[in-house]
């Protein structure tokens, strides 16, 4: 294996070019400006001191720039898993905040190894198990709940921690006349300062503007002083992380495991989306799937090991990292070096940061994650994967965020398989002056329909679970043909393997029709189908006369064979009329 598949750093840091610094430098400030604000907020949905948004905010970056292979992706704290770490480690009870601050870096160890070993072992294809309606049902009503559990930020009140909305709406309604009126007055006003500088301009750092207007406005109006003082963060220690290895309890990496899972899933297809839609702009590079599984895996290993909790690609910063002009990984570099100069001289200034404020930032950004475009889509496009995408959804909201997920994956499978049992079939047959064969259902009136040819195409391959449809289904065509019938082609066109459940099924057909005076031919077999059938013994029950490469040269030679025994039919009633 070449150095430079481990270390995709090689592939652009030798080649390094001079004009490429100016937009490293540029996209890694600005991405780094946004990571302040966005980390404290993210660690406050995961249940932790804001400093560790910060701290999840550096190695992970610097690990990824080493060993991913995007160069634009932004790695660090993300809202979706924030609140998956915050639902995981909020499902024990009775921790203190030295247990929790541990638990959820040893989630971070087990997550980054979960994805190190699915890339080592080139386990990508795993990830597709979260279907697109899935994934899109199960975003948008994370980000309804995480905006939501902000509420209590926003509006300055104590509401009691819930991820499930009934309760989260419940519980804010029986706080209404506790309402810090100041308070929300701040959170709104920073919600219309994000929106309204993004609208002029998208890669500006709205949400550090935001905090400047709550640092300022609370310094100096003593907003958190009174009757009506507002929540503010305080102090934030000016401390970079240090070295420690996580606590590998086997039991509790054991609870730990079936979210941990969860969360290695959902921030992998996270990241592989946004990776590939801002790879898909640049021609100098390809992301791998298994190797960004390595880089993420390894981000958030060494993450662990200096107090950060599980990190992903993240849409917005990345866009942005983008359009600001990142080039190489060193724009995240750049990014965390900034970070590390926030937490050495910086923190101070953020001591009278209204979490008002952080509530503003982070329900404009998970907000904004609400794909209701994709809704409409599906509706007129698919209604299968509109009704996924709503029970996904729905169920996420109701009966919890692991459990929403989990529904949605398992009635993905059950789809898939209920597809793979009742596949499509189409009865083909010859349209007028050509070779072609066609869909009966789709081409009803151009085509030549035979009597006493079936010609049907299973769409899918042929395995344990839907032979008896294909039998079913046969019969039932052949029965509709009548008595005339005398050719079947079975088209393999569309067949692309065969288990040995359906070579014994094959065989079953070839007998049952065969003694009903109905010959049975394959045309447009595939080369494995076709291996199947020969380690099968089918070739030496029918021989390779039964198989043709078009359906028009199984009909040619029917006919021929017809033609064949007309001639020979008049010619042996000619000599007995001689004799």
């Amino acid at each position: 294996m070449k150095l430079k598949n481990i270390l995709p750093i090689l592939n652009w840091l030798p080649n390094y070019k001079k004009d490429w610094f100016k937009g490293d430098i540029e996209a890694g400030l600005t991405v780094g400006v946004m990571l302040v604000p966005q980390g404290i907020a993210y660690a406050i949905i995961a249940g932790l001191p804001a400093v560790y948004g910060l701290y999840a905010s550096i190695t992970p970056l610097i690990i990824y720039a080493i060993f991913g292979t995007s160069r634009q992706l932004a790695v660090g704290p993300v809202a979706i898993v924030s609140l998956l770490t915050a639902t995981t480690i909020g499902s024990f009870t009775g921790l203190s905040i030295e247990q929790y601050i541990m638990y959820a870096i040893l989630l971070a160890f087990l997550v980054g190894a979960i994805q190190f070993l699915l890339g080592v072992f080139r386990l990508g294809f795993l990830v597709n198990f979260l279907s697109h309606p899935v994934i899109s049902g199960f975003t948008s009503a994370t980000a309804i709940i995480i905006g939501l559990s902000q509420l209590q930020n926003l509006l300055g009140v104590k509401i009691p921690r819930s991820h499930h909305i009934n309760k989260i709406l419940m519980n804010t309604y029986d706080k209404f006349n506790e309402i810090n009126w100041i308070a929300f007055a701040i959170g709104i006003i920073g919600i219309l300062i994000i929106i309204g500088i993004k609208k002029i301009k998208k890669s500006l750092p709205t949400q550090l503007f935001a905090v400047i207007f709550g640092v300022l406005a609370v310094t100096f109006l003593d907003l958190d002083k009174g009757k009506n003082a507002i929540i503010i963060i305080g102090d934030i220690p000016n401390l970079l992380p240090i070295f420690e290895i996580p606590n590998l309890n086997t039991t509790l990496m054991y609870s730990l495991l079936p979210m941990a899972l969860t969360i290695a899933l959902v921030s992998f297809m996270e990241s592989i989306a946004v990776a590939k839609a801002i790879q898909s702009k640049h021609r100098d590079y390809k992301v791998l799937p298994n190797q960004e599984l390595i880089g993420l895996g390894l981000s958030n290993i060494v993450g662990s090991f200096f107090q950060s909790y599980p990190t992903t690609g993240g849409f917005s910063r990345t866009a942005i990292n983008n359009k600001a002009g990142a080039k190489t990984g060193l724009s995240s570099i750049i990014s965390a070096l900034l970070i590390i100069i926030t937490l050495l001289f910086l923190t101070p200034f953020f001591y009278n940061l209204p979490k008002a404020i952080l509530a503003s930032v982070i329900m404009v950004a998970v907000f904004g994650l609400i794909d209701y475009k994709e809704v409409i889509h599906l509706w007129k496009s698919n209604k299968t994967d509109f009704f996924l995408l709503l029970i996904t959804f729905f169920a996420t909201l109701t009966i919890g965020i692991e459990k929403g997920i989990g529904l949605g994956v398992i009635l993905s499978l059950v789809i898939v398989i209920f597809k793979t049992t009742r596949p499509h079939v189409a009865i083909l047959a010859n349209i007028h002056g050509t070779h072609f064969y066609r869909n009966i259902a789709r081409f009803g009136n151009e085509i030549t329909l035979k009597e006493d040819i079936l010609i049907m195409r299973f769409d899918a391959q042929l395995y344990f679970a839907n032979t008896t449809f294909f039998k079913d289904k046969l019969e039932e065509l052949v029965v509709e043909k009548g008595n005339k019938l005398k050719l079947i082609i079975i088209d393999g066109e569309g067949m692309n393997n065969l288990d040995s459940s359906g070579v014994h099924t094959l065989k079953e057909v070839i007998d049952l029709y065969q003694h009903k005076g109905i010959k049975i031919v394959f045309s447009g077999i595939k080369g494995p189908v076709r291996d199947a059938m020969k380690k099968g013994g089918i070739i030496d029950k029918i021989n390779f006369n039964h198989y043709f490469m078009s359906i028009q040269e199984a009909v040619d030679s029917y006919e021929h064979q017809c033609n064949n025994l007309l001639i020979e039919k008049k010619f042996n009633k000619f000599i007995e009329q001689s004799n």
